[in-house]
């Protein structure tokens, strides 16, 4: 029996997930299963790297006692953090994308390279966290000097178990700097803004055989895990999709990617899939329900929680993608300020929370529909927010689309997929 390990790893928790075919159906068990979050380090939002690489290996071991034939394995993360290298020493801190440390360069880079003519060329939504942004932030910290490589968290982690250092395509391209037209790194992006040429090589495809770990294949998956999520969904045609967790990424598939000045304004993204373009846009997700979770109530279940929604008649909305929910001290705060503080009880800070990622949807939804020029009839929901019935309920209602609620493990599935691809 060929086995293949998907080690999927999100900003709260990490699973190593083992699947094979057995009899013309596809089986998947979680062997392993890790926390993980930010860290605050002198002032700073920080990742515990190698917290996660221990973690990771792990896991294999786990896996490799259960199913001692894996034939390969791979890991996605999330997109837009790295780590970067010199030679086989890493610079620390790792930054985790929720710190604040590139509000002040913003304006900065912009001055070098207006917004309009980024969006242009690389088609990557705003968002004061991405990479183009961090890395700039390195440059004047003089984080840079003498450093060999970068490496974006999954392929990091790659690296240290095989030892080849490789960059993959649908990661590169949360980066905010690769060329929407060739698929590779932007040189006049790069030469403005003063970025040494040799960090940014060139990319590889999802399917990518890169070395072996303890004789273990180890193969590129679509390492950002939305780019894995979306190969995951087992879809008839071709639907909008919500990829639901810590963050909602709403999008579809389009054969190429979509730079005029209306996906601009409405701050479309446009990011690489395995063989065709994802035009998506970064909704708050999960993220604003686990911190009100953690200010307000930690010791009740989600199902507590949705109760308590439910039976709420808070009426209150907020914008779910306002900045001041990015990295709020308190997510209750946060929300008190947002509604002049009129929710009173959990259920109205929840339903509040719901009905606004609702909301939140249906305007991407309508914004999606006008920029790509089609009408769609279904929804496709997939992750941990798909288990929520209520806010599926209250996302038909305020859509008007079929919901198709898959509560799978898409990533995972969209991780083992390319891997048994690559095997063929």
């Amino acid at each position: 029996m060929r086995c293949y390990l998907a080690i999927d790893i999100g900003a709260s928790s990490g699973r190593h997930i083992v699947g094979w075919q057995e009899r013309g159906v596809f089986r998947t068990e979680e062997v392993y299963r890790f926390p993980n979050g930010v860290q605050e380090k002198d002032g700073h939002l920080t990742w515990d790297i190698q917290a996660l690489l221990s973690h990771v290996k792990m896991g294999i071991e786990k896996a490799k006692i259960a199913y001692p034939d894996i034939v390969s394995l791979s890991i996605d993360t999330w997109g837009v953090d790295y780590v970067l290298m010199r030679g086989d020493k890493e610079v620390f801190p790792v930054y985790a994308y929720r710190d604040s440390r590139t509000e002040s360069v913003i304006q900065e880079v912009h001055e070098k390279v207006p917004f309009s003519e980024l969006y242009r060329r690389t088609g990557c939504q705003f968002q004061p966290f991405n990479s183009i942004y961090q890395f700039y932030a390195d440059k004047l910290a003089g984080r840079l000097d003498d450093v060999t490589d970068l490496l974006m968290i999954p392929e990091y982690l790659l690296y240290k178990l095989c030892g080849t250092k490789a960059g993959e395509y649908t990661n590169a391209t949360t980066m905010g700097m690769v060329n929407a037209k060739t698929g590779g790194f932007d040189e006049e992006i790069r030469e403005k803004l003063g970025y040494p040429k040799h960090l940014f090589p060139t990319l590889s495809q999802p399917g990518t055989v890169i070395g072996k770990y303890r004789g273990i294949k180890c193969v590129l998956c679509a390492t950002h895990d939305t780019a894995s999520a979306v190969e995951g969904i087992p879809m008839d045609g071709n639907h909008p999709y919500i990829s639901s967790g810590t963050w909602s990424l709403l999008g579809v598939k389009t054969p190429k990617p979509i730079t005029n000045e209306v996906s601009q304004a409405a701050n479309y993204s446009n990011e690489g899939g395995v063989g065709y373009n994802r035009y998506q846009k970064n909704i708050m997700g999960m993220w604003l329900v686990n911190e009100l979770k953690h200010d307000l109530c930690p010791e009740l279940s989600f199902p507590e929680i949705v109760k308590a929604a439910e039976e709420s008649k808070c009426d209150l909305l907020v914008d779910a993608n306002a900045q001041e929910f990015l990295a709020p001290k308190s997510m209750k705060a946060a929300f008190d300020a947002a509604t002049g503080g009129k929710l009173k009880t959990v259920g109205d800070y929840f339903r509040c929370a719901y009905r606004s990622l609702a909301v939140s949807y249906r305007n991407a939804l309508d914004e999606l529909e006008r920029n790509t020029g089609r009408t769609y009839e279904m929804l496709y929901i997939v992750g941990g927010g798909a288990k929520n019935q209520f806010l599926n309920r209250l996302t038909e209602e305020a859509t008007g689309k079929q919901v198709i609620a898959l509560p799978i493990e898409a990533t995972a599935l969209g991780n083992l997929k390319i891997q048994m691809e690559a095997d063929l």
